[in-house]
């Protein structure tokens, strides 16, 4: 197809055309993006958009569109984007392409001729951290492939964009030098912008070298020609400080200070507009919730017990929810998880409607089309909003309305505010010199479009922007199961904390989650009280449906084999796929009680004994039947009494106790490890417990014990289920 149209240009005698045809065929490069929540699928089209001004052609596809790309044969250079699910998964999207490209069939040169640049999305408070990427990553230099750019990994814990601006900042000179390696023409070279060509360089392309800038505007504060301390003094107008506190007042979401407030700002390209929204008058049935808000099989069960596991002095309130699924084709093993889905809040809801000015037109139909003079390449309607639904609808089931705003978000909010100073804020905050108010005041402060709208009055975004903005697309919400449908056939149960968290913008807002805030209220009218309430205790209190759908399948299983030990390691409601564990196992040992049944222990781990110790009698029942062998708890609240040591505070402290135990059960029995509960602190805390272990017990150094811990890791028997 490049050919013909090279000869083509040829034919019409236009020397220019020819050429502009061929630089666009030979500056083709072919982008691909693996995504699960649409954040790659974003900045990959972001990188689409931006690479028609550097005098690219992107061909941009989904990793899944196998038949619209082919590896095999492809000449031109690959940009990879790839996000990371689970607790180190590649993205569903990716599922098959990372099954064929690991087949053991395939030749070690198999993609020898590719050369490529790969960027990977995670989140460092997980342990596979870009593990979506890195997999990728991996096998293809295995077959050969060859990098023109080096791999980025961004960090969702301080922010994508760190990353994610500089790679793709850097990606066009890589891209660059990759042209003129590979076809030593000229032509190329001198057809780039001066500013690109100037930034070339024959070392390894790597984004923390690169000079180039990416798209970007630059403002200035001086259009107006009013000194800096004039604009200083009508921010703090505007924001209600007293005139005489303007020389030492503190920075804030909707003010900054010098030397952010006196700078030229560099800020991103302004996203292409592309979508149409029409509001008609609605006169038909709004459908259900279950279906448009998933694509996997949605199940709707009513709740047929609640229990408050902790008493009402704790630091967290824990509930237990039963669901009756006896009568769906629900099915679920010991260490399954599955999705909840949930409204928003209708008062959120309510507001959101009441400050866009919508609130009279909540029931609505909304009518989506793209618009035909857009320049968004591949544009497509977003799949997340259904098709002829109430804007109440939407709003509620379909939109993640609490979800923190990107830059690229702030920096379109920036055309629809009026207000000269409101405007110049929000420019900071999507700016690079700005990132640090960005993170403390909206990513830190965990601000949602409903603060900013409140902050910033005078902005009036379309309903184009909110619906078309991946980052607001409607997320499910995991909830870990914790029971044996051994054990309690027909039913399903579950726990969560009641989250809860000050939202810190204008004003401090103490704030529920979405989901775990919603479940509280549904279940608030039948609670049984706060007591340690066996799960065999039955609750006939009516109550009503909610929609849930199985999650993927994963690994976090007991194992083949009964006869393998297995450590649990689940401190507060980290605890809960192990109850499930033990009650299977319970069942298991009545069914063959000739049996070969390996010992398990459990490390638990709360903050007060009397109350926060989730599952106690439970867990008695368990040690007293001879099911769980070995339990280990600590209390890390809890003073010693009189002159007792309290021999472990932490669930890592008392794994290092019995670290003999520990790693005889791992290194010489074939045994199994599983984690469960908090990312950020306990699972890194167990793991570097788990290297000091290997590396005293075994007279290794640090290095030697970290690489058996992944061994154990590759081989399947240290499996972790951990959240941020």
């Amino acid at each position: 197809r490049g050919a013909g149209a090279c000869r083509e240009g040829a034919r019409s005698g236009d020397p220019g055309a020819f050429r502009a045809i061929c630089l666009e065929v030979m500056r083709r490069f072919l982008l691909l993006y693996a995504t699960q929540r649409g954040q790659a699928k974003a900045i990959a089209e972001e990188i689409c958009e931006q690479a028609v001004a550097h005098g690219f052609s992107a061909d941009l596809h989904c990793i899944s569109e196998s038949d619209k790309y082919d590896l095999k044969t492809e000449t031109a250079p690959l940009v990879v984007v790839v996000s990371t699910t689970g607790t180190g998964d590649p993205p569903d999207t990716a599922r098959k392409f990372v099954k064929e490209i690991h087949s053991k069939t395939l030749p070690v040169d198999f993609f020898a001729h590719l050369r490529y640049g790969l960027l990977g999305l995670g989140d460092s408070e997980y342990t596979y951290f870009c593990n979506g990427g890195k997999v990728i990553d991996k096998r293809l230099q295995e077959l050969g492939a060859r990098h023109f750019y080096d791999t980025g990994h961004a960090d969702d814990c301080v922010g994508l964009e760190l990353v994610v601006e500089p790679w793709i900042a850097g990606l066009w000179a890589a891209l660059t030098e990759h042209f003129r390696s590979s076809s030593g023409q000229e032509e190329i070279s001198r057809a780039l912008p001066r500013a690109s060509h100037a930034s070339l360089r024959t070392d390894p392309m790597k984004p923390e070298l690169l000079h180039l800038e990416s798209q970007v505007e630059l403002l200035r504060i001086d259009d107006s020609g009013r000194k800096d301390s004039e604009v200083l003094q009508q921010n703090a107008v505007n924001s209600g400080q007293p005139s005489a506190l303007i020389e030492d007042f503190e920075a804030s979401l909707t003010r900054s200070v010098p030397p952010l407030s006196q700078a030229s700002l560099n800020i991103p390209a302004l996203p292409p507009d592309y979508l149409q929204v029409h509001l008609q008058e609605s006169l038909g049935q709004e459908k259900s919730q279950a279906s448009v808000t998933s694509v996997d099989p949605i199940f709707q069960v009513p709740i047929s017990k609640a229990v408050q596991l902790t008493t009402n002095d704790a630091i967290k309130t824990t509930l237990l929810v039963e669901l009756d699924i006896s009568k769906t084709d629900f099915s679920y093993q010991p260490g399954d998880a599955f999705s909840v889905i949930c409204p928003n809040s209708d008062s959120e809801v309510q507001n959101l409607l009441e400050r866009l000015q919508l609130a009279d037109k909540r029931e609505y139909r909304v009518l989506l089309k793209i618009k035909a003079d857009t320049k968004k390449k591949g544009a497509s309607l977003p799949k997340h909003v259904p098709e002829g639904c109430s804007l109440q609808f939407i709003f509620t089931w379909c939109l993640e309305i609490r979800t923190i705003p990107k830059k690229a978000f702030l920096r379109a909010l920036v055309d629809y505010t009026s207000n000269s100073a409101e405007k110049r804020r929000l420019q900071e905050l999507c700016s690079k010199q700005g990132a640090a108010d960005y993170s403390r005041f909206v990513r830190d402060a965990c601000a949602c479009l409903l603060d900013l709208l409140l902050a910033f009055p005078s902005c009036q975004p379309p309903l184009s922007l909110l619906l078309g903005d991946p980052n607001m697309e409607f997320k499910t919400y995991l909830v870990c199961l914790c029971s044996s449908s051994l054990f309690h056939p027909g039913k399903l149960h579950f726990v969560f904390n009641i989250v809860e968290f000050l939202s810190n913008t204008t004003t401090v807002v103490l704030r529920k989650g979405v989901c775990t805030g919603w479940l509280a209220t549904l279940v608030d009218a039948f609670l049984q009280p706060s007591t340690h309430v066996s799960c065999e205790d039955s609750g006939k209190a009516l109550a009503p449906k909610i929609s849930i759908s199985s999650r993927t399948t994963n690994s976090f299983h007991l194992p083949n084999d009964p006869s393998a030990p297995i450590i649990m390691v689940g401190p507060g409601t980290g605890i809960a796929p192990f109850i499930g564990f033990l009650q299977h196992r319970e069942k298991l040992q009545e069914q063959h009680p000739d049996g070969n049944f390996g010992a398990m222990w459990l490390f638990f781990g709360c903050r007060h004994k009397d109350r926060d110790y989730l599952f106690r009698e439970e867990l008695r029942h368990f040690v007293k039947q001879g099911i769980l062998t070995h339990l280990k708890v600590c209390f890390s609240r809890d003073a010693p009494v009189g002159q007792e040591e309290v021999p472990a505070k932490y669930v890592q402290d008392n794994i290092q106790l019995h670290g003999k135990q520990v790693a005889r059960i791992l290194l010489h029995e074939n045994g199994y490890i599983y984690v469960c509960g908090d990312a950020k602190n306990m699972a890194k805390d167990v793991s570097d417990a788990l290297v000091e272990i290997i590396s005293r017990e075994v007279g290794v150094e640090k290095l030697e014990a970290m690489k058996t811990l992944a061994t154990l890791k590759e081989e399947k028997r240290y499996l972790q289920d951990i959240w941020s």
